[in-house]
């Protein structure tokens, strides 16, 4: 059970680290520059977490994903990211969307993890990373200031 909580963390935070990631790199509009600053944050976040997930797989005898597809398979975050030829807050509503899945799924990790003897490293790990990623929430709703979330 834990071992598949850790391996749908790391699949979603992937799936995710990629779509912000070409969020990042495609947005465009009138606030282009302060929108592109902002995804740079998110991906670069998450992309940061792909090596620790990986290690932390590793403490539990698991294993890191081979391929794409079971990265995919793993994930509760679809690979579905859409175009924005407007002002860029679709993509910022589709990263903010995934960023409050992937807080779900890490809290599904602390709620396997909480009461197991030898993984508060891993409950305390979830916990760290909600805080994280609700942090980069609050920025993109206020970026998205008037729209719905």
């Amino acid at each position: 059970m834990v071992e598949q909580a850790l391996l749908k963390v790391f699949c979603s935070n992937f799936v995710a680290y990629q779509k912000s990631h070409a969020a990042h790199v495609n947005i465009v509009g009138r606030n282009f520059g302060s929108d592109h600053k902002l995804l740079e944050k998110v991906y670069e976040d998450l992309q940061a977490e792909i090596d620790t997930i990986g290690e932390l797989l590793r403490t539990i005898q698991s294993y890191f994903p081979l391929t794409l597809t079971d990265i995919l398979d793993g994930s509760d975050i679809a690979d579905n990211l859409e175009p924005d030829y407007g002002d860029g807050l679709d993509y910022i509503q589709q990263v903010y969307d995934d960023l409050e899945q992937l807080i779900e799924v890490y809290l599904e990790l602390e709620d396997v993890t909480q009461n197991e003897r030898g993984l508060n490293h891993l409950a305390n790990y979830a916990q760290d990373r909600v805080r994280a990623l609700k942090k980069h929430c609050w920025m993109l709703r206020a970026t998205l200031d008037g729209r719905a979330v």
